[in-house]
């Protein structure tokens, strides 16, 4: 699992990731995206188009963060993921919790809009 940053305008961070979210991904994965979003109000996209496969512990991880950021005014939204990946998150429902878009124009306008509830409260 690789990931790379980007900085849009806005303040937006572009974190692509690349690989497989499985057990050994998400470790990898994990400390690098907690820190990246660890301050207050940040946006996310979090554009999976090169992510082959995920695991329910990936998903986990993905919502763990989503949840952080919105504790601290931020929100995180899911940007480009392949059919596969896609019908992952569909059958789980995290579609109902982060948006899921497919240009990066609407993930940046999504993106500070206010997100869905995660775990009964609304953030934002």
């Amino acid at each position: 699992m690789t990931l790379k940053e980007e900085q849009l305008e806005g303040g937006i961070i572009r974190v692509i990731l690349e690989g497989t979210l499985d057990i050994e991904g998400t470790a990898a994965l994990e400390p690098q995206l907690t820190h990246l979003t660890a301050s207050d109000k940040t946006y996310v996209i979090l554009d999976l188009a090169g992510v082959e496969f995920m695991s329910s512990i990936g998903i986990g991880a993905i919502v763990r963060v989503a949840k952080a950021l919105r504790r601290r005014g931020g929100n995180m939204v899911i940007l480009g993921p392949k059919q596969v990946v896609h019908m992952i998150l569909a059958k789980t429902r995290i579609d109902s919790l982060i948006q899921i878009v497919f240009e990066l124009q609407e993930a940046c306008q999504r993106v500070k809009e206010l997100p869905p509830k995660i775990g009964g409260q609304v953030s934002g």
